[in-house]
């Protein structure tokens, strides 16, 4: 008879849904929302913004004249083309988008100013930018005027010495490199691979995440990506992710990928410790919205296990977890921040523990 093989270690809880103390950093504060005359002043600098900035100025265009885009919406209008026509050289057209990407950068340097303002930004050093809006020309461009805005001699001493940078990921990978940050560092400490979740407004990505010991170095090495907001009517969600997941696992079985029997979600909204979401989750469905909708049972009850072990689940902040995968990145400022350019606007501040920092600017 085979000798029965020893019981597998129970792993060690991760931290709680939605803390903000983790071994490596303090999160300060998240998914703030300051208000103006307007509204949100988040509102002002999202993708959803700079698309209604770009149809304002095109419908100047035509009252003067004639639209240079032609009849497509400007939501409709994808990226490419965008980035496409603001490449164009010195055309009508162009210089259309233009005017939005510089208005828009007007908005988000005043949404940056009010941010720091806040008493949970005060001090902060560094801002990454995050989220799909990075990744396109137009995004680009918006950024570094921002940059420069804050360097006119007119912004306060804290603005002008701002960093304004993108983070190094790319957008369907920041948001689950930064799971790896939220479990306990004796999971992190030898390496390993486990899976992560990124839900957005409008996408939802689940992957693959190596590590090495510490938690250095991670890196996406399987994605699946679900534009769940093209589906007619409300899909449901966590069906769509669990078929994802299981995927996933399939491929690290075929391949002989031991993975750790932990889930890392980041999603929109304020997180509590108990796994439900209080606030800032409207562009998902409506039961999220809902007190007894519960992400992190609802995923443990589709998939119980993880090569043998009991699933566990730590969930935070989106825009948390996509700032925490820059964490690597940030060793030489005290104190920094997130802000991702999606469907809305996430944001997160953040500061790293004793002995990070030391000398930055």
């Amino acid at each position: 008879m085979s000798p029965t093989p020893p019981p597998r270690p129970t792993p060690p809880d991760p931290p709680a849904h939605g803390s903000c103390e983790l071994a490596d950093v303090r999160i300060d504060g998240y998914s703030l929302e300051i208000e103006d005359e307007e509204g949100l002043v988040g509102d002002q600098a999202s993708q959803t913004a700079f698309r209604e900035l770009l149809a304002d100025w095109r419908a100047r265009m035509e009252r003067a004249g004639r639209d240079p885009l032609g009849p497509t919406p400007s939501e409709e209008m994808s990226k490419a083309e965008l980035d496409r026509i603001a490449t164009s050289g010195d055309t009508e057209a162009a210089r259309t988008v233009a005017l939005a990407i510089d208005e828009f950068s007007q908005r988000l340097a005043y949404v940056i100013g009010r941010l720091m303002r806040h008493p949970s930004w005060q001090g902060v050093q560094r801002i990454v930018v995050g989220g799909g809006f990075k990744e396109s020309v137009i995004g680009r461009i918006a950024i570094r005027q921002t940059a420069a805005r804050l360097q006119t001699e007119n912004q306060p001493e804290a603005l002008r010495a701002l960093q304004l940078q993108p983070i190094h990921h790319g957008a369907d990978d920041g948001g689950l490199a930064g799971g790896v940050q939220l479990l306990p560092a004796e999971l992190r400490q030898a390496g390993g691979a486990m899976l992560a979740i990124d839900i957005g407004g409008t996408n939802v990505r689940c992957g693959i995440v190596r590590f090495g010991p510490g938690g250095h170095d991670a890196r996406v090495t399987a994605r699946e990506k679900w534009r769940h907001a093209d589906e007619e009517g409300e899909a449901d969600l966590v069906e769509g992710i669990v078929g994802l997941l299981r995927q996933l696992m399939a491929g690290a079985d075929e391949e002989g990928l031991a993975l750790l029997p932990v889930l890392a979600v980041g999603c929109p909204g304020v997180v509590m410790p108990d796994g439900s979401i209080d606030r800032g989750a409207q562009n998902l469905p409506s039961d999220w919205r809902q007190a007894s909708f519960h992400l992190p049972r609802r995923l443990q009850e589709n998939i119980p296990e993880i090569g043998g072990a009991a699933t566990r689940v730590v969930m935070h902040n989106d825009a948390v977890v996509q700032g925490l995968s820059e964490l690597p990145f940030t060793q030489d400022v005290r104190q920094w921040a997130v802000l991702t350019i999606g469907t809305g606007l996430g944001n997160a501040s953040f500061s790293n523990r004793s002995g990070a920092g030391h000398g930055a600017s």
